[in-house]
């Protein structure tokens, strides 16, 4: 079983075992209204085994100041719990849409319990037309490492960063096995599908990263940053996609010397045949830094460090109707140039197993089991694991 989910993320169509093919469509005058989104929530048992401080890791020092390990928490999974508004029309022969969307979380560690702001992932405009393509203006998800995301088996569940009790996500792969595509300000233009070949070129706001990890460093850029992806989709025995992106910055951070670079590229492949799905990706670049893009990505100095990664990724659906899964990503970072050895986290990897069962047309059921290690330029290792049971329903 080979249904489609229709997400809110990004207006992005995902294979996977679940079956929500629509939101909810409703007819307003000249536009068509589109409300749809999803709620989840997983039950999750975490164990940490160390407890070293590695700078820039995604475990971080996980056990508590009495060598307390084990940790329970309810929260939503990878995705966030969604409500999504997606209006569309036709006029003077160009298709017009606009998309509006907001996450609310279905938990946090306050004594209230109601602290948690929404997130507010998108807020775009779209126009053009299928024999010359299409422009987007607004926040959404960003074009490079969006299919990585996207084809991430997590995205139904927890993945990763499963020790963020009461945070608005859980982090799935990211970090540990690709880069995020965060959700950026950007101007994108989206060629017509010529025969299954597209392609999306865009700048995007430059203000996204520090290295250092500092909020609200980066200032006064000089130049967008661009980002650009091509992919060609087929069909038949064997229907897949494959893919390949770059990203570009030039980043001013005042947390470090000098300005850096961020150069990335990726590439990947989706292959579903029958029962069986197969994912492969690669990542890599210079200033690419580790998790989030351009994060540890120079030194205090402004020299690039070196990052690569990727993922593999394999599916079965048995006859119940589940769909079983198992994937292994790293994520690395090099020294830079003269760089001494240091607590600079060197290496993330993550196994995942997981089950996702279709309960409903809309509505799946889902275990999985989550082993993350760290390690670090100086042999530092934290390790952690986790079991989470939850559910993910989709309108």
């Amino acid at each position: 079983m080979n249904n489609k989910i229709k997400l809110a993320v990004a207006g992005a169509v995902l294979a996977s075992a679940s079956v929500a093919n629509a939101g909810i469509v409703i007819p307003a005058g000249d536009w068509t209204l589109d409300v749809n989104g999803n709620v989840n929530a997983f039950a999750t048992f975490m164990s940490h085994d160390d407890a070293n401080t590695i700078t820039g890791d995604l475990i971080g020092n996980t056990q508590s100041s009495d060598g307390e390990s084990d940790n329970q928490s309810i929260n939503t999974g990878l995705l966030p719990s969604w409500l999504g508004f997606t209006g569309t029309t036709r006029q003077n022969n160009v298709d017009v849409s606009f998309t509006i969307s907001m996450q609310p979380n279905v938990s946090d560690n306050s004594s209230a319990g109601d602290n948690k702001t929404p997130l507010n992932r998108q807020a775009f405009l779209t126009f053009g037309d299928k024999s010359w393509g299409s422009f987007k203006l607004g926040k959404d998800i960003g074009i490079y490492a969006q299919d990585a995301i996207l084809n991430d088996m997590t995205l139904l569940g927890v993945g990763a960063g499963f020790g963020n009790s009461g945070a608005a996500t859980t982090l799935g792969g990211i970090g540990t096995g690709y880069i995020y595509a965060a959700w950026k300000g950007q101007v994108a233009y989206t060629t017509p599908n010529m025969n299954g070949f597209q392609a999306t070129l865009g700048i995007t706001n430059p203000n996204q990263m520090d290295s250092q990890g500092t909020a609200g460093q980066t200032e006064y850029q000089d130049s967008f940053g661009l980002e650009g992806k091509a992919s060609y989709s087929f069909g038949g025995d064997f229907a897949g996609k494959v893919w390949g992106g770059f990203a570009r910055y030039e980043v001013t951070d005042d947390t470090v010397a000098a300005s850096f670079d961020v150069d990335a590229y990726d590439a990947g492949i989706n292959i579903n045949a029958g029962n069986m799905g197969v994912t492969a990706y690669i990542y890599g670049g210079e200033g690419t830094g580790i998790t989030f893009l351009g994060y540890q990505g120079a030194t205090s100095t402004g020299v690039e460090r070196d990052g690569n990664g990727g993922y593999v990724q394999a599916t079965y659906v048995i006859p119940t109707g589940t769909k079983m899964g198992i994937a292994y990503g790293v994520s690395k970072l090099d020294l830079a140039a003269g760089e001494s050895s240091s607590a600079l986290v060197k290496e993330q990897k993550r196994w995942t197993v997981g089950a996702y069962h279709p309960l409903t047309k809309h509505l799946n059921l889902v275990a999985e089991y989550n082993d993350v290690e760290v390690s670090s330029h100086n042999s530092l290792v934290n390790e952690s694991d986790a079991v989470s049971l939850g559910a993910i329903l989709f309108f």
